[in-house]
């Protein structure tokens, strides 16, 4: 079975935001034990070790990418059980992301934001999370994880729409995109 993608991209003030959310049958507390604990991301994310407070920096090894990659990364924001903010990699090449929590009746939803300056590279980007959010999924139900192949390419061409309506709607609200792509080796093509 194939995936569909659900990840969106929104015009903000200061460039796109790329979306995905997922609904998990589970309490807020347990979720982000699987977001926030190394012996738990690295089922399906990777491990990481380092200063876990606001403005410490962590590295994380990425599991599922090419080489079992590290990054940096540093906590910008950190409110368990409901927000995470992270700023991954250097002032060069830097992924800001942000993970919210939130609990609705007996599920949680889990909202996933790279926040990036222009939607370039979204048809890669964006079936990476997609990828890495449904490994989230399937460790905590104890299911095969997925394999990358099934999200790249198959997916990029949503998220080449989307992101080419986030220029349109850039360009019509008169906000000026920097021109700056900042992609990197965090997303895009895990193994």
């Amino acid at each position: 079975m194939t995936p569909e993608p659900t990840g969106r991209l929104v015009p903000t003030s200061s460039g796109v935001d790329i979306v995905l959310t997922r609904l998990i049958s589970a309490p807020v507390e347990d979720v982000w034990a699987s977001v926030t604990d190394s012996d738990r991301t690295a089922r399906w994310f990777g491990r990481w070790e380092g200063d876990a407070r606001p403005g410490g920096m962590i590295r994380v090894q990425m599991a599922f990418e090419e080489g079992d990659a590290w990054s940096e990364a540093l906590i910008e924001t950190c409110d368990p059980p409901h927000r995470l903010g992270l700023a991954v990699g250097d002032a060069a090449d830097q992924w800001r992301l942000e993970l919210s929590l939130a609990q609705r009746s007996d599920h949680t939803e889990l909202t996933f934001i790279q926040h990036r300056e222009t939607p370039d590279g979204a048809g890669e980007i964006g079936p990476g999370w997609e990828y890495y959010l449904d490994n989230l999924l399937a460790s905590r139900e104890g299911a095969p994880l997925p394999s990358f192949d099934d999200y790249y390419p198959f997916m990029q061409a949503y998220y080449e729409d989307q992101a080419a309506a986030a220029r349109a709607a850039t360009a019509g609200s008169g906000t000026a995109e920097s021109g700056r792509t900042t992609t990197g080796s965090t997303t895009g093509s895990p193994h």
